[in-house]
């Protein structure tokens, strides 16, 4: 067997969400891509290209060894080897219809690395890549990066440059004495905002006991305000957004003091920007006078208490677990947020039953979740180059509450760019 290795924080992270799920969901953390292709591009040269990028990135060639739930391993990178690229025949059906039943399938981490592609055809000709992997490999930022890398060897492999380092090298930096201070400090975060929240849970429904609801509103005319209150208030897109989220959560609840998970993407660094594996750790931030009419302010507020908490994003999470266990008392974060952020500020991709730029109403559309890990009430928000898209999974939850929660965060924001 290859030489055994820690995980990085980050894969740590992934597989405690994952660690205790039962066979029936394991494809859950799997995420599926479609990469369009170039015309005239045939099977040998996006053979050659997956390749190369498969050449560059350890953590694709990475397998697991998991036999001790607490303390998992990765083991040494595997010779990069010429998989078969499978062809898919699309026979009319969408690409990404095709790519989310690749996706149903699990990885066996142990066995298995954790990613798969299949070449979709039209009557013969190359037309897609469809590339599925497990979010231990890679995150959204990391997924990226590969399309990036798979477009550009396509064109000229030569173009690639030197291999970035991969999360063994990553986990290895979090574990010296510079790093472990940060683990520390991180750690300090944690128990000091579990000491000062108050416990505020989402009501719960009757009627909506064990169910889960996901919805999604797209709005132009959000996006459009989302990024002139930024501008008004100085902060970020993301912390508007994140700050009529807050607010409308907040209300659903009645109180002014939250508690949320965000998630940081951790790539803060210039040196693991281009790491291909799963960086972003949940991080909690206590939002004070959530309730706030004016999203300029509050928005103001959520932009340093964001900054404060990612500072802190990366930590050992079976540190926090043991925190949370030596206080029995310490409140749930009451929700969490997302803003997806990619490589190049390129838009992560358009989805059906967007509005129309220039229409002003809001569209909610309802899904079935592909996967219920993580926190109970998950707003995980993107852009397109027209578009704000915010969906919302939640647990034990109606879905006219879900639909008043998504409602209020596009009033938020089309009210303060009104002001």
């Amino acid at each position: 067997m290859s030489e055994a290795r820690p995980l990085s924080l980050g894969q740590l992270s992934v597989w405690h969400d994952i660690r205790g799920l039962p066979a029936a969901r394991w494809h859950e953390p799997n995420n599926a891509a479609v990469w369009p292709l170039p015309p005239g591009v045939d099977r040998a040269q996006v053979r050659a290209a997956l390749r190369a990028i498969v050449a560059r990135h350890p953590s694709l060639r990475t397998r697991y060894a998991l036999q001790d739930p607490d303390v998992p391993r990765q083991l040494a990178p595997d010779d990069p080897l010429d998989e078969d690229l499978r062809s898919v025949d699309d026979c009319g059906a969408r690409p990404e219809e095709v790519a989310a039943e690749l996706a149903a399938e699990p990885f066996h981490l142990g066995r298995r690395h954790g990613w798969r592609a299949r070449l979709l055809t039209r009557r013969g000709t190359p037309s897609h890549l469809l590339f599925v992997k497990h979010h231990i490999a890679a995150d959204a930022w990391a997924q990226e990066l590969l399309h990036q890398e798979f477009r550009q060897a396509l064109a000229d492999p030569a173009r690639l440059g030197p291999p970035p380092p991969g999360p063994a090298e990553l986990a290895a930096d979090q574990h010296t004495p510079v790093g472990l201070r940060r683990q520390s400090a991180a750690l300090d975060h944690w128990t000091r905002l579990l000491a000062r929240a108050p416990s505020a849970p989402l009501p719960r429904t009757a009627d909506s006991a064990g169910s889960v609801l996901q919805g999604t509103l797209r709005s132009a005319p959000a996006r459009r305000a989302a990024h002139a209150v930024a501008e008004q208030a100085q902060v970020s897109v993301s912390s508007v957004v994140l700050a009529a989220y807050a607010r409308s959560v907040a209300r659903t609840c009645g109180t002014d003091a939250l508690l949320v998970q965000l998630m940081s993407a951790n790539r803060f660094a210039g040196r693991w920007k281009g790491v291909v594996t799963s960086m972003n750790q949940w991080v909690p931030a206590l939002l004070d006078d959530a309730r706030n009419d004016d999203l300029h302010a509050l928005a103001a507020a959520v932009h340093w208490s964001g900054l404060t908490a990612v500072r802190h994003g990366m930590y050992d999470v079976t540190a926090v677990a043991a925190l949370r266990a030596r206080l029995p008392d310490a409140p749930e974060p009451t929700c969490a947020f997302n803003y997806v952020a990619v490589p190049g500020n390129t838009p992560p991709g358009a989805s059906d039953g967007r509005p129309e730029p220039g229409d002003d109403a809001p569209v909610i559309t309802w899904e079935e979740p592909f996967t219920t890990i993580g926190p109970r009430c998950y707003a995980r928000a993107l852009e397109t180059a027209d578009t704000l898209t915010v969906r919302l999974t939640a647990k034990d939850i109606g879905r006219q509450q879900c639909a008043d929660v998504l409602l209020g965060i596009h009033e938020a924001l089309l009210t303060a760019e009104r002001r």
